[in-house]
């Protein structure tokens, strides 16, 4: 089975003025986390806040098979 993660972006003020929405389909915390610091808008120096934005995010069961990706981002 798979989930709609939606994540709260990472990157704090000032670097990210207004932060954002990352929308992610993942079988689990792990894969959500691992499709997340693969992406463009990873940056190392934020690592530890992915994985607790991950398990904070409120997600939502498919119910249909998708291919786990990211859906949609709106980061600033």
């Amino acid at each position: 089975m798979k989930y709609l993660y939606i994540v709260d972006y990472w990157v704090p003020f000032p670097s990210s003025e207004y932060g954002g929405l990352i929308n992610v389909i993942a079988e689990n915390d792990i894969e959500c986390h691992d499709i997340l610091r693969d992406s463009d808008d990873y940056d190392d120096r934020y690592e530890s806040k992915i994985m607790e934005r991950v398990v904070a995010a409120p997600r939502f069961a498919l119910a249909n098979e998708e291919e786990s990706r990211i859906v949609e981002s709106f980061t600033t």
